[in-house]
């Protein structure tokens, strides 16, 4: 749980950083396939290549292109279309998809989470009460993607875990991670990268490496490996904990002047969504996996 919470800090700034310097000024994605690259670098030294099941390696694969490549590219693309309190409020879906996802394995089905679904969309829309540009639709729908990939991921890899039980430490394997990743950053560079976007700074270079190092490469490690040891409720209490700390954050630093109000009352209609969720829903706080 501490883990948890230490990941979560880490990448309450990382919303941020991305927000105010990458973001627009960056190609998004040389911004993901560098952070990929960084993460890959990281974990090569100990990859395990000898003794590791051929399933277990096409599970993790599957994970990383879900919860890192495909999250990443339309997280950075979002930032285009939303502000960071926006971006940021609009994660707090994740744990519904989680629920969902859930059930859709264990061949369930459960009206609630989609009730919740659609009271959180009411809250998406009162932050933006003065009119839903196609731009704000654009982003809102990106950051759906990402956040259900991320969901996938988070509850694929802890399949896999479980499924998979080897006499090794998971550093040794979660290098697959980010080579699943890189089989969607690489791609996506070559076919919609712009050359002209690269960063030109050194700030933003070094905010890349510490994005790719430590965000990415050292918080997935740790929030992927804690994830596999608590319950769906709590897994789903820290993906939205990230939401306070990174508002908290994007505002008393960068934003000071954002409508507070109607992110209050579009926040509070979107975590009420989560209450009906956790309070109905019957599995909201089982394990995500059996």
């Amino acid at each position: 749980m501490l883990t948890l919470i230490l990941v979560t800090v880490l990448w309450a700034f990382s919303f941020s950083l991305i927000g105010e310097f990458l973001a627009g000024q960056v190609d998004s994605d040389f911004a993901v396939l560098s952070r990929v690259l960084l993460a890959a670098a990281l974990f090569l030294p100990f990859t395990r290549w000898r003794g590791v099941p051929g399933g277990m390696r096409l599970g993790i694969l599957v994970t990383g292109m879900l919860q890192f490549g495909v999250t990443y590219l339309c997280l950075y693309r979002s930032f285009s279309y939303l502000t960071v309190p926006e971006v940021l409020l609009f994660t707090i879906f994740t744990p519904l998809y989680i629920t969902l996802i859930d059930d859709a394995l264990a061949r369930r089905f459960s009206p609630v989470a989609l009730l919740a679904a659609a009271i959180a969309t009411v809250g998406a829309g009162i932050i933006r009460y003065d009119g839903l540009s196609d731009e704000f639709v654009t982003g809102f729908l990106l950051l759906q993607v990402a956040n259900f990939t991320f969901a996938a991921g988070q509850v694929g890899y802890k399949h896999v875990m479980q499924r998979y039980s080897l006499a090794l430490p998971g550093y040794r394997t979660f290098g697959y991670f980010f080579f699943g990743a890189l089989l969607v950053a690489l791609p996506s560079f070559l076919i919609f990268g712009d050359p002209d976007k690269l960063p030109a700074t050194p700030l933003q270079w070094g905010i890349l490496g510490w994005l790719g190092l430590a965000a990415s490469g050292v918080g997935m490690y740790f929030w992927n490996r804690s994830a596999c040891r608590v319950d769906a409720g709590t897994l789903a209490i820290m993906n939205n904990a990230l939401v306070p700390a990174g508002l908290l954050v994007n505002l008393l630093i960068w934003n000071r002047d954002a409508d507070l109000l109607r992110l209050a009352v579009g926040g509070c209609v979107i975590g009420f969504s989560l209450w009906v969720n956790a309070r109905y829903h019957p599995r909201a706080r089982l394990a995500v996996t059996r």
